[in-house]
């Protein structure tokens, strides 16, 4: 049973900063694509940042320039780098990993919280 297991969440005033790390049981360097997705209560699971290989990002427009996604194979993680947190930022972070033939993993999810 392949596991990833999100840590770094918290709360954090407006601003502020948080790194999300995503540890994974199984090699990522074989792995097609790496991502984080959030949900708010209320609202739907939307995808924040995806990696492919190590240099090929995308980001919601929402977070572009404030996000940084990155990924370390050598350590089989994953990581988030928030900056300029806001309070809609507040949200159930969890990391996904996809592999070939349609197989994906998903962490438990790990709470942000920005408030002041």
């Amino acid at each position: 049973q392949v596991q990833l297991v999100e840590s770094g969440g918290g709360l954090v005033q407006p601003g502020g900063s948080l790194r999300l790390s995503c540890a994974t049981s199984r090699s990522i360097a074989t792995s097609i694509a790496m991502a984080w997705y959030r949900q708010a209560p209320g609202k739907e699971r939307e995808l924040v940042a995806s990696i492919r290989s190590t240099t090929i990002t995308n980001y919601a427009d929402s977070v572009k320039g404030r996000f940084t996604i990155s990924r370390d194979n050598a350590k089989n993680m994953l990581y988030l780098q928030m900056d300029s947190l806001k309070p809609e930022d507040t949200a159930v972070y969890r990391c996904k990993a996809t592999y070939p033939y349609f197989t994906e993993y998903w962490g438990q999810g790990t709470q942000v919280t920005v408030s002041s």
